[in-house]
């Protein structure tokens, strides 16, 4: 034995020993996946071992936590964990549940999967239902070999117990050595260390996530880099996250006259509307830039007094500016879905992009045939499982993010907006060279805390407060100068794509989309149209710009618009043939008569709001009293009118609650074929 291995403290060694035993038989179980039940039209070797490899980390991770309350008792007891009798038990009684736990979870869910083609997760509990128990166990009894399945569990748990034991009985007879406290404490370091390292399970600033096993859009490929146990566990959080069928079919009439589906069908809930392709419009390049942290309050657009953003305010007087546009939500990671997916995010639990089945979805991005898609971003694209909303959606999209950029970190999100748009330009300008045409989505950060800004081109200079109005800013809303200070950097770093994209060559065949994430936290102002820092709905009100003066004049728009909007205009401006099976809508569309609004969402007096806005109304749902109200943002928006108006209010609800169930059943019912 190696002297090095013997010189280790006996109970350090048995953890170890324990461990290693509990992750091969992870493997082993993941070995009869892989050669019983994995099949995939994938037959790209480097692409099966990066399953294998992420499946691996999370099974190490799985591993260690579960290893977690032996690794404690022994670094307490010391030698004592072979001596004392109650430890032993517990040692053997500990390990007996952890086998027989993992051994039943990993035979259900080989069967789950040999059923459906899906790993395992909580809605397998619909299979218990009362009135259907009986049913479901006898296809098991007739479809399975249930009970040669029985006697092969028990076998392998005789042979796990007698090994584990063995394992314990091994180090027992062991001789203990003493070892000083230093040492002591340099053998706890370094096990913590390890455990700490192998959970994270990343050499990145984001530890290892689910999303990552979404690298393809092959089921049995992501299933064989999933690890079952903690795939199940991410997803109990979802259970108040959910649908109710009847309830969308109660409003889908309204959604389908709203939204002019194709075939309105209230029992299969069809959404799916069809753009035939337009073969006069020219095949332009899409870059959608999204500007962390950027309400329409903040702009100099709509007359925000520190006028911080002139790059911008320039886009607007030449481009397409859309005066009354919201996104669902004030979370960029719920913008991101929204925008990707054309479904505003109203799960109650954490955000749609870290729950696995919602993030699958059929959209329009992925429709863009013939284009090179790109998603950009300064960090790493496990933030809240983003990765996984466009490479399980988007195929062949590439994703440029930390460890790709030659420039260095700024901060913690990344490389700064500047270098990211830099080197973005090159990505662009190759495009161009080769003649593709592509389509991008930019994701800014740095209008974010902590507010890191860079000297760009060596001309971008921070104000200080002696050198702007004191009254003025006061008045402007900002919180502070540093968050003025960053909306002035993103703006500059707009300037920045401008003039690269002019310098490269792609300006001019080029549609740009600028749009908010939504508002950074604003102080009390009071120079918007409407008081919507009393209605709660400034978190929500964002800019939104179109440019390319080839294709569109420049022009105000004060029809209401939305984040789900975007794809479905760039893409008829772009005249591809797409099917759009959600909730957004041509931003651009002047055919219908109806009017349009803005489905939000938003805190007001401590309370969560529904709601839905356009130029002249705004109907809310106060989501913990379910109670509604009208405001005339034209007359008195502060005066509730409802009673003054029944029928536009029946109507504004029903439109209201027909955007949330609607999303809630396609958030789990717009599944692309899998294949």
């Amino acid at each position: 034995m190696s002297p090095i291995w013997s010189r280790i403290p006996r109970y350090i060694r048995y953890i170890f020993m324990q461990t290693l035993y509990l992750f091969c038989f992870l493997i082993f179980f993941r070995l009869i996946f892989y050669g019983f039940f994995f099949a995939s039209p994938v037959k790209d070797t480097g692409v099966i071992l990066k399953a294998w490899r992420l499946g691996l980390k999370f099974d190490l991770r799985l591993t260690l936590i579960l290893m977690i309350p032996i690794g404690l008792i022994a670094v307490i007891a010391r030698d004592r964990l072979f001596g004392t009798s109650i430890l032993r038990k517990i040692n053997y009684g500990y390990f007996f549940l952890v086998y027989l736990f993992l051994t039943v979870f990993y035979v259900v869910d080989l069967g789950h999967y040999s059923y459906l083609g899906l790993r395992i997760e909580p809605s397998v509990t619909r299979f218990l239902a009362s009135g259907e128990r009986m049913t479901n166990a006898r296809m098991m009894w007739e479809s399975y070999p249930v009970v040669w399945g029985l006697l092969g569990m028990v076998a392998l748990l005789l042979l796990v117990r007698f090994s584990y034991r063995r394992i314990f009985q091994w180090y027992a007879q062991k001789e203990g050595t003493y070892v000083r406290p230093w040492g002591f404490a340099a053998w706890v370091f370094l096990l913590v260390l390890l455990f700490a390292g192998g959970i994270y399970g990343n050499f990145a600033w984001f530890p290892l996530r689910w999303s990552e096993a979404m690298f393809t859009r092959d089921n049995a490929v992501t299933s064989l880099a999933l690890n079952p146990v903690l795939f199940y566990a991410t997803n109990m959080n979802m259970e108040e996250d959910t649908f109710d069928k009847e309830s969308t079919r109660k409003y889908y009439p309204y959604m389908a006259s709203y939204l002019g589906v194709d075939q309105s069908d209230p029992q299969q809930l069809n959404f799916v509307r069809t753009v035939p392709e337009d073969p006069t419009k020219p095949r332009q390049n899409v870059i959608i830039v999204m500007m962390e942290s950027g309400g329409a309050a903040m702009m100099s657009m709509f007359n925000n007094p520190m006028q911080a953003t002139p790059n911008l305010q320039a886009l607007a007087d030449n481009g397409v500016l859309f005066e009354n546009f919201y996104v669902p939500a004030m979370s960029t990671a719920r913008t991101v879905f929204g925008v990707t997916t054309g479904l505003p995010d109203v799960v109650r639990s954490k955000t749609a992009s870290r729950h696995p089945p919602i993030v699958d979805q059929r959209i329009i991005f992925d429709q863009f045939t013939g284009y090179e898609k790109y998603y950009l971003l300064g960090g790493n694209t496990n933030w809240a499982n983003i990765r996984a909303v466009f490479t399980n959606n988007v195929d062949s999209i590439r994703i440029y993010e930390e460890g790709y950029y030659k420039a260095p970190k700024a901060d913690v999100w990344g490389v700064s907006d500047y270098d990211l748009i830099t080197e973005a330009d090159e990505i662009f300008k190759a495009a161009h060279d080769r003649g593709k045409p592509f389509i991008a989505f930019l994701q800014t950060a740095d209008n974010h805390e902590p507010y890191t800004t860079t000297e760009g081109a060596g001309d971008f200079k921070k104000l200080t407060e002696k050198d702007i109005d004191p009254e003025k800013f006061k008045a402007s809303g900002f919180v502070n100068i540093d968050q003025f200070n960053a909306l002035r950097y993103l703006d500059y770093n707009i300037g920045h794509l401008m003039k690269q994209a002019e310098k490269s060559g792609y300006l001019d065949n080029t549609i740009f989309v600028f749009f908010g994430d939504h508002s950074a936290r604003l102080n009390a102002f009071s120079f918007m149209p409407i008081p919507e820092f009393e209605l709660g709905t400034y978190v929500d009100h964002v800019p939104c710009i179109i440019y390319n003066p080839r294709l569109l004049a420049p022009r105000k728009v004060t029809r209401a618009g939305s984040l789900l909007d975007v794809y479905p205009t760039v893409a008829k401006l772009t005249g591809i043939p797409f099917r759009n099976y959600t909730l957004g809508m041509d931003l651009l569309d002047t055919t219908q008569t109806h009017a349009r609004y803005a489905f939000v969402q938003y805190v007001k007096n401590m309370a969560g709001h529904m709601a839905v806005i356009n130029e002249h109304y705004l109907f809310e749902v106060d989501q913990s009293t379910d109670e509604g109200m009208l405001y005339d943002l034209k007359g008195d928006p502060l005066k509730n009118i409802k009673q003054q108006l029944p029928e536009l209010s029946r109507d504004l609800e029903n439109l209201t609650r027909g955007f949330y169930e609607s999303t809630r059943y396609l958030m789990f019912n717009n599944k692309k074929p899998k294949y």
